[in-house]
């Protein structure tokens, strides 16, 4: 059930576009300008690049790194939010442990990453798969992804596969709505929570009470059965969920320019 997702998406305009390309333009539709977002590598990085330059140029953008107002430059993608070309016409750079206070102190809006695993409440892994003594995968680990996770409203990018979309983690990296209902608070998160997360076939929210993933939209040529065979747990599915857009000419353009090597989007 994978080939619609692994093929290059065809839309009603003839127009042809990859998943890391849906998932780059999808996911920069929902930053606003005069937002202020922590954005990690990869996708992340891209779409509120894309934010900035299409309709949030009031959008400000945090890099691990201690980068803050980022304005990354077309062809100039860094591999890491903590490199160099993260700095170029940035307002201000900091000491991790300083743009990380920034989180603590209330002053971002949106944490944006990616994720190896996500469960049914939004929790992510990126530290290993596996059994925690013998894992047949070792992840980069948090970073400041706990930190991002735990103070801010999230924004979760990732591929849409049944080993990625699992009912239990192997282990918590970022909190999620950890057990669900308010199993979070309780734990001492009162702020922030997931917010959207955005796959190659869908959109993704969670519900108000339970704190269960619910499917809120299909992407063009996807159907909600086809999202649920590639979920490793029963998704919450109304009886008629609607279609988003597909990228736009502009869109696709704009991306293409900031990503012409295609590092992010191939």
């Amino acid at each position: 059930m994978r080939a619609a997702a692994e093929r290059a998406f065809m839309t009603t305009s003839t127009t042809t576009y990859t998943a890391s390309e849906l998932l780059a333009v999808m996911s920069a539709g929902l930053l606003c300008d005069g937002q202020v977002v922590f954005a990690g590598v990869g996708i992340p990085l891209l779409a509120a690049t894309l934010a900035q330059r299409l309709h949030a140029p009031g959008l400000t953008i945090l890099f691990e790194g201690g980068t803050i107002g980022a304005f990354v430059e077309p062809g100039k993608l860094p591999p890491s939010t903590n490199e160099q070309r993260c700095t170029r016409r940035a307002n201000m750079v900091l000491s991790s442990t300083d743009v990380l206070l920034l989180l603590q102190r209330g002053y971002v809006d949106i944490g944006f990453m990616g994720g190896a695993q996500i469960d049914q409440y939004g929790n992510l892994n990126s530290s290993f798969i596996g059994d925690p003594q013998h894992p047949t995968s070792r992840l980069p680990g948090s970073g400041g992804g706990n930190d991002i996770a735990s103070l801010t409203q999230m924004i979760v990018a990732m591929r849409h596969e049944k080993r990625r979309f699992v009912k239990k983690v192997d282990f918590v990296t970022s909190p999620g709505f950890l057990a669900g209902d308010n199993s979070r608070c309780d734990a001492g998160l009162v702020a922030g929570g997931m917010y959207r997360v955005v796959t190659d076939l869908g959109m993704l929210g969670f519900d108000e009470r339970s704190k269960r993933m619910e499917l809120l939209a299909l992407h063009p040529g996807v159907t909600a059965d086809q999202v649920q065979q590639n979920t490793g747990f029963e998704l919450l599915i109304a009886s008629e969920v609607p279609v988003t857009n597909p990228p736009t000419e502009n869109e696709l353009a704009a991306l293409r320019h900031l990503d012409p090597d295609r590092i992010y989007t191939a």
